[in-house]
């Protein structure tokens, strides 16, 4: 017991959760962006791959970490519109595209990635973001190193957060995203295209997951290699349906499952005698736990995955 209260009381837990929660904090509002709109993107994963290779790339080619940030959230947003193309007008199956398209961006992120890196043996690296420590705040005891020492994506990503909840619901904007998402015909009475809505939404959630990607490379790790994301994308689609299509609740389910993942490489450490394939099944046991908990109480948009085709009712 003394154990887990140490690793609980750990100031390089806490660090270390937000840092491993960026990453899901990014993409699953990209994810909730596209649900909101009726669109289901399974491309994610493929995404926040190419995303990750391309943001190194622009870094290792000479770029500024910055310049690595945007050309990720252009390659998503123009994987965005790939999707968007091809499951809005045409209506096709968003299952079918999406994994599609998470297929063909992975493999064309490896293949560029070898076409630009042939020879290493080993992947190159980058100078990553660093900590950029908030004057004072940072001086807080147990707060400060763990909310205000963080690199500048993290931050990002947090003010992302409230930025997209005061848009859904503050804005006509976000009025017109949560419509199009429930009943893009009323959405259609009002004089507003729905389908303009969707492509445009599901291009700003697509290049979230991009920028989502690029933050494992320029910033919790400092090269790239093909297996890195390693099911976040999964993760993400996951918590739009914890969070109940909220971004309050996305940062809030995207920090728990941080925690878990955390907490269980420092149990490795700690505890002795157990195989370490029980502490890697621990976050997704206890992710599962809490999604079908708050499955029960999920209001999913009426919209999604339906095919608008203007004129139909």
């Amino acid at each position: 017991m003394s154990v887990l209260l140490d690793i609980l009381a750990s100031v390089g837990l806490w660090e270390a959760v937000l840092r491993i929660a960026t990453p899901l904090i990014l993409g699953t509002l990209g994810v909730l962006l596209c649900e909101r709109v009726g669109v289901l993107n399974l491309g994610i994963e493929g995404i926040m791959a190419f995303g990750a290779m391309i943001g190194w790339l622009t870094v290792y080619s000479g770029g500024d970490l910055w310049a690595g940030i945007a050309a990720a959230a252009a390659c998503g947003a123009a994987f965005g519109l790939l999707h968007a193309l091809m499951t809005v007008p045409l209506g096709l199956s968003q299952h079918v595209t999406g994994l599609g398209i998470t297929l063909f961006a992975s493999s064309v992120a490896y293949y560029i990635f070898r076409l630009a890196v042939p020879t290493a043996s080993s992947p190159p690296t980058v100078e990553p973001f660093r900590p950029l420590p908030v004057p004072m705040l940072s001086d807080i005891p147990f707060f400060g190193p763990v909310l205000f020492t963080q690199t500048a994506p993290t931050y990002l990503a947090l003010v992302l957060v409230a930025i997209l909840a005061f848009v859904l619901y503050r804005t006509p904007l976000g009025l017109a995203i949560r419509m199009t998402g429930e009943n893009p015909h009323a959405v259609e009475a009002q004089g507003i295209d729905p389908i303009l809505v969707r492509i445009g939404t599901i291009m700003a959630g697509s290049a979230l997951m991009g920028v989502a990607g690029a933050f494992l490379t320029l910033a919790a790790f400092n090269s790239f290699f093909p297996t890195m994301v390693q099911g976040r994308g999964w993760i993400c689609i996951a918590l739009v349906v914890f969070a109940l299509w909220r971004p309050g609740r996305a940062l809030l389910g995207a920090v728990l499952f941080a925690f878990f993942d955390a907490f269980q490489l420092r149990l490795q450490t700690a505890v002795d005698g157990v195989p370490y394939q029980l502490f890697l099944m621990l976050p997704y046991l206890l992710s599962i736990l809490a999604l079908v908990v708050m499955a029960q109480r999920a209001r999913v948009p009426q919209a999604l995955m339906q095919p608008y085709r203007r004129g139909e009712r």
